[in-house]
């Protein structure tokens, strides 16, 4: 283990190069939107005054219960917990968030322990020599002997290894700066995600119930039909009635039977998507039937400015301004030098039991700094890069937020219209039914044929199924207005930088304290 010294030594070494530590490049300032005071759409206008809610705000996070409808708030619920394509937006926000932690270790010393062992044998002769006289064949001759001997030695090592990038210039910090705007980015796409799923749920279940509407509006004429067609023959047996009327009216009665049929097909797809959806199989929903909502709820809007915080893709959109700006700054650190300090303390000997002696120590304190000389204008084309990227995330930025003026404009418009053309749809079916009831009462007077009779309803019917069809954009368009608004959610929702801070890089991830409670 390291003696009491030797942190307090690496500290007073250490501390003035890390106060001396900043970060380069710029700080992050939100560029401006365009945007305008107020949406066109609720400007005093003559005739029409957009409806003030009695709610200052849509509910948090549950918007769909302006609808006050029970079914669907149970269909919306299951939207965020189990649709599929929310989950892999909510990984990919865990992903993101469990990457600053490792962005973050580079600010940590590495520390490293070792324990060795190493045996050697050297094996080596000595000579011994003896000299003597021999006579063989007249010649003198001097013997040497050799006696081998081996030499074995063992070694034992044991100590722990330090380093420590000092990050000076703040390229890690900026790096971990940019990391946590990309993993609050991803909590906004999650939020939007979901938004737009919900959205899609609301938008499908209200179409299953306009198929519902026009189903039960298609029965209703058959009905009335069958009447016209006995009617008609009870006509021909009288003989005061042609063949031909009876076969119109059957005709006419045999084709409205097959729209009715026909809406089936529509809705059958209708409720397989709102199955999918709420990531079920399309064979374990079924939706009894129902009819579309006759009451367009109030939704509140503010001025356009509030779209800043409300929506969430402009606030994912921001947030990536701010983590490309700070990339900036870490490329602007890669032209100063890279300092970092080493150190090792350790224990080489033998025997095991006498190891760790004073007269068996071995330590070092280094520092070095390294600067890349000449690359030919690679870390200035990265800086450029960084600045167009920071430009182009920018401009998406903006877009964002005229994407979302303008969808809201839309909608608001949307309602307008709309009413208005309900209002006076409806004056045209009066007045189509009522022809209905006149065609029929002169036919049977005799002073009209049957084909008036006919005219006369199909123009009823066709009237009666644009009033449906216009109720259904009304629904729809409220629908999109309340997404256009961000349906309740605010920026203040998203992880807070300091909460993803606060996981503690050396402890698994199953025991990490929960920062979101």
């Amino acid at each position: 283990m390291l003696p009491p010294r030797f942190p307090r030594r690496a500290a007073l070494l250490l501390a003035p190069l890390v106060l001396a530590g900043c970060m380069v490049g710029p700080d992050y300032k939100r560029p401006s939107a365009i945007i305008s005071p107020q949406f066109k759409e609720l400007r005093p206008a003559p005739g029409w005054d957009y409806a003030k809610p009695a709610l200052a705000e849509l509910p948090k996070g549950k918007w769909w219960e302006i609808y006050n409808d029970p079914l669907l708030n149970s269909f919306e619920e299951k939207v965020a917990i189990n649709n599929q394509n929310v989950a892999q937006y909510e990984a990919r926000y865990h992903n993101a968030r469990a990457t600053i932690n490792a962005i973050r270790a580079q600010l940590f010393p590495t520390l490293s322990g070792s324990l060795s062992f190493n045996r050697n044998s050297t094996g080596r002769g000595s000579r011994n020599a003896s000299s003597g006289v021999l006579v063989n064949y007249g010649t003198d001759s001097t013997t040497t002997s050799y006696t081998p001997s081996n030499s074995t030695e063992t070694t034992y090592g044991m100590g722990p290894t330090a380093s420590w990038d000092l990050d000076l210039w703040g390229k890690i910090r900026r790096q971990i700066q940019a990391q946590v705007t990309e993993a609050q980015a991803s909590a906004a796409d999650l939020a939007n995600a979901t938004l737009s799923y919900q959205g899609e749920l609301a938008t499908a279940y209200f179409n299953l119930r306009y198929q519902d509407s026009l189903k039960e509006l298609l029965h209703r004429n058959v009905l009335f039909y069958e009447r016209s067609y006995q009617i008609t023959k009870n006509q021909y047996d009288a003989g005061v009635a042609s063949p031909t009327d009876v076969l119109q009216a059957k005709t006419q009665l045999e084709q409205t039977r097959a729209q009715e049929i026909q809406t089936g097909e529509t809705r059958a797809q209708y409720e397989h998507a709102i199955a999918v959806l709420m990531g079920e199989a399309p064979a374990s929903l079924t939706i009894a039937p129902g009819s579309l909502t006759r009451t367009i709820p109030p939704i509140p809007v503010t001025v356009p400015a509030a779209l800043l915080q409300r929506r969430p893709d402009i606030a994912a959109a921001e947030r990536r301004m701010e983590e490309y700006n700070a990339t900036i700054g870490a490329e602007i650190a890669a032209f100063y030098p890279d300092v970092q300090l080493t150190a090792s303390y350790s224990y080489s000997g033998d025997p095991v039991g006498a190891l760790v002696q004073v007269a068996n120590r071995i330590w070092s304190l280094g520092a070095a700094a390294t600067e890349t000389i000449f690359e030919g204008g690679a870390r200035t084309a990265a800086v450029r890069e960084a600045n167009a990227n920071y430009d182009s995330y920018t401009a998406a930025y903006r877009q964002t937020v005229l994407s979302a003026l303008q969808t809201t404009e839309d909608n608001l418009s949307n309602l307008r219209i709309l009413a208005d053309q309900a209002a006076q749809q409806q004056i045209a079916l009066d007045a189509a039914n009522k022809a209905v009831t006149v065609a029929m009462n002169q036919y049977l007077a005799g002073t009209e044929i049957y084909t008036t009779v006919i005219t006369s309803e199909v123009t009823a019917l066709s009237n009666a199924e644009t009033v449906l069809s216009i109720q259904q954009n009304r629904v729809l368009a409220s629908v999109n207005l309340v997404q256009a608004l961000g349906g309740g959610w605010d920026a203040s929702s998203l992880p807070s930088k300091n909460s993803m801070q606060k996981d503690n890089p050396f402890l698994p991830e199953f025991i990490q304290p929960d920062t979101n409670k």
